[in-house]
């Protein structure tokens, strides 16, 4: 009995340590769309026009300066902060 009891709290803290790790992996995710999520939505609608045929340096262009905006922002460390954290969810709206 003591030995079961060992084992199924041991997997419940792998269960736990898994959860904690899957949580913090969501959260950096969360955060890097945010700074680049216009970068990203752009590129999309580049490879997508020119895949169908039209030109897409627009949006390419669009990537770019998307792209720059969040460079900028990261290199602002006040601006990165948790008590700016209300005002980051407009980074990713560049």
């Amino acid at each position: 009995m003591n030995r079961f009891r060992h084992n199924l709290l041991q997997g419940g803290q792998g269960m736990t340590e898994y959860i904690i790790i899957v949580a913090l992996i969501a959260v950096a995710a969360i955060a890097v769309y945010q700074l680049f999520g216009a970068t990203v939505r752009n590129q999309t609608a580049g490879i997508a026009m020119e895949v169908a045929g039209k030109d897409g340096s627009n949006a390419v262009k669009a990537a770019g300066d998307a792209a720059k905006k969040a460079e900028d922002r990261a290199k602002k460390a006040d601006a990165n902060s948790l008590s700016t954290y209300n005002n980051q969810a407009d980074a990713g709206k560049q």
